[in-house]
């Protein structure tokens, strides 16, 4: 018994001492975003602020407009895209899943073919543009993520030890597939769902790819996207300065990437603890069936 008890202070130890260093990442970045930039560059990071400042945030923030708009474009992305992607991935899944459907296996090969064989860029970018006409579009930064062949596997290995029975009790009960999947089968995969769900959202809020893509309008231009070139301009400057010979003391660059880094994980990191509880019983779920 003290042999037991034993193993599992050892085995909570471990995990408490990797949860620090999961964690203390996050706090020096937050320490690093509210520093004073000077003392961070002479002194380095620290978990307590060097010099308490917010210069970062207001050079960020000097045009608020840009980048509210570019907030307003991801969340708007991210929740239509997230809820599109779902349903269609959950639907796609459901049918591959069932071994009484006739096309079960064709349709199985052609998703596995889709993930090990990507189209390239050019093809994809002329199918956007010229085919669908979806340049400078919001729909450009959804369209292209709506069905992930890896997400629709996942799903797959959730969705497929649904109780066969239950599903023919159904049709015995007059049901319809279409019932079946929206009364049955979805309320019995919500931690599937969530963990998919979470998958897909980080997904798209973390996207720059696309917005660089097929977006010219600074009103459509994703979260990610306006950081990237925000960033690029610091290291421009500061590069232009060194070359210049001029003090970058006044220029906020470290505590710039860090205060970034905030603004883009904050969100995320606020809305994964509603989803904790579901999350993690998916991927015990998922894990077993697996």
């Amino acid at each position: 018994m003290a042999g037991k008890n034993g193993g599992k202070i050892i085995a909570n130890l471990i995990f408490i001492i990797i949860s620090i260093c999961c964690v203390l990442p996050v706090f020096l970045i937050l320490s690093a975003s509210f520093s004073d930039n000077t003392l961070l560059r002479q002194q380095g990071y620290s978990l307590i602020p060097r010099g308490f400042s917010v210069a970062a945030f207001e050079y960020i923030f000097k045009v608020p407009k840009a980048i509210l708009s570019a907030y307003r474009v991801t969340i708007t992305v991210t929740v239509i895209g997230t809820a599109g992607s779902l349903f269609l991935t959950s639907a796609l899944a459901y049918v591959i899943s069932r071994q009484d459907y006739y096309l079960a296996k064709v349709l199985s090969f052609l998703v596995l073919f889709a993930m090990l064989f990507n189209v390239g860029m050019v093809p994809t970018y002329i199918t956007m543009v010229k085919i669908y006409n979806l340049k400078d579009t919001l729909f450009a930064l959804i369209f292209p993520y709506l069905i992930v062949p890896w997400n629709v596997f996942l799903m797959k290995s959730f969705l497929r030890e649904t109780p066969v029975a239950l599903i023919e009790a159904a049709k015995i009960d007059g049901a319809g597939e279409i019932q079946i999947f929206f009364r049955i089968v979805m309320p019995l995969a919500k931690p599937a769902l969530a963990t998919v769900g979470l998958f897909i959202a980080f997904m798209y809020w973390n996207d720059w790819y696309l917005s660089m893509l097929y977006v010219d309008s600074a009103n459509l231009s994703s979260l990610q996207y306006y950081m990237y070139r925000l960033m690029n301009n610091i290291t421009f400057l500061s590069q232009s300065m060194v070359s210049a010979n001029v003090d970058l003391t006044q220029m906020p660059g470290e505590t710039t990437r860090m205060a970034l880094c905030v603004l883009a994980a904050g969100p995320m990191l606020i809305v994964f603890p509603f989803f904790q509880k579901y999350f993690v019983r998916g991927i015990s779920v998922g894990a077993v069936k697996g």
